[in-house]
């Protein structure tokens, strides 16, 4: 089959790549149709790794996939040939303590796609669990499938903060997973959101969305923003979901005594906190990690219509042009929120 195969460091190949497919018992074979590109996968076409994860041999990208089931495993009753699909990324042991204790994202023996070594779902079939394979409401398309990977950060975002109806929130980074997390947390009882960034395009693009308020940390004092828009007593939540080692200084400002930091964003070096201003609150520290259990709920807020992801999809590429999707992505241009791959035909 060919795939879009990450070779090394800034050197991506579309061709063959011999890749097992052996249908398991609780297993489904699906002809992927849509992979969205997401930050990691462009991180490890620029840098080669991330953290401990380093790409020592070539290796399959794409983890955001949506396809149709095309052949089930002999016990599986839930889906059949023609379902269309989205798949959860990873793997956990199901026998591991974490997953017993309902949290297998941190199962440290998850297997998930595109993360060295194991391959991504950038080719034209795989083989996956079903019970990690989610069939599609009619109503939801098959790029919206592909968005439910990065919702479902948003979702495991707002979850972990326990917002309450009514709630003011704070997202730091209007990217990909900062506009999710706001659309997530609006969802979720938000009765705003206000999202700061210093690239206006994005910030254009989040502020269409009712309920979402932008604010260009550049261009205006944020904390002086937060002051006057809640009568000087904070928001209720912060969702840190940059990563930017800036966007953690004086964090704890904008939250209101008793209130919640969610840290989403992961700096690639260390960063400082100021504890004490922290304690001084009785702020609540969350952090996430991927997701655990949101997968079917993101489905369901999407084909209810109170989600929608269709404007955050910038382009499409057919998948005979996945190398120059990649280098666009790469370039990061700021009116880009996510870009797509679709295989379908193409891929054949």
């Amino acid at each position: 089959m060919k795939a879009l195969v990450l070779e090394k460091t800034r050197h991506l190949a579309l061709r063959d790549m011999e890749q097992p497919l052996v249908l398991g018992l609780d297993d489904v074979k699906i002809a992927v149709e849509t992979v969205g590109i997401c930050g990691s996968d462009v991180h490890y076409y620029t840098h080669g790794r991330i953290g401990p994860y380093v790409v020592e041999k070539p290796m399959v990208l794409g983890h955001e996939a949506s396809g149709v089931v095309v052949e089930v495993g002999a016990n599986v009753g839930a889906l059949k040939p023609g379902d269309r699909v989205c798949m959860e990324p990873g793997i956990a042991n199901d026998k591991s303590r974490a997953t017993r204790l309902g949290l297998y994202n941190l199962d440290p023996d998850v297997v998930f796609w595109a993360t060295p070594p194991v391959h991504g779902c950038l080719t034209p079939y795989v083989v996956h669990p079903a019970n990690l394979t989610f069939k599609l409401p009619d109503n939801v398309s098959f790029a919206e499938g592909a968005m439910i990977e990065p919702l479902a950060v948003g979702m495991q975002a707002v979850t972990k903060a326990r917002v309450s109806p009514g709630d003011v929130a704070l997202v730091i980074g209007a990217g990909p997973i900062g506009i999710m997390v706001a659309l997530a947390a609006l969802a979720g009882g938000c009765s705003t959101v206000i999202i700061s960034d210093i690239q206006n395009p994005k910030l254009e693009i989040a502020g269409c969305y009712d309920g979402i308020v932008a604010v260009n940390s550049r261009e205006r004092d944020l904390a002086g923003f937060i002051r006057e828009f809640t009568g000087n007593w904070g928001v209720d939540v912060v969702f840190e979901a940059s990563g930017h080692p800036s966007a953690f200084k004086g964090i704890f400002e904008f939250i209101r005594p008793g209130g919640t930091a969610v840290f989403v964003g992961m700096p690639v070096e260390p960063v400082q906190l100021d504890i004490v201003s922290a304690q001084s609150k009785e702020v609540r520290i969350e952090t996430v990690f991927r997701y655990a259990n949101v997968y079917d709920r993101a489905l369901a807020l999407i084909a209810s219509g109170k989600v929608d992801l269709k404007p955050l999809i910038t382009e499409t590429y057919p998948f005979r042009e996945s190398v120059q999707a990649f280098e666009r992505a790469a370039e990061g241009r700021p009116r880009d929120i996510k870009l797509q791959i679709h295989l379908g035909k193409d891929a054949q």
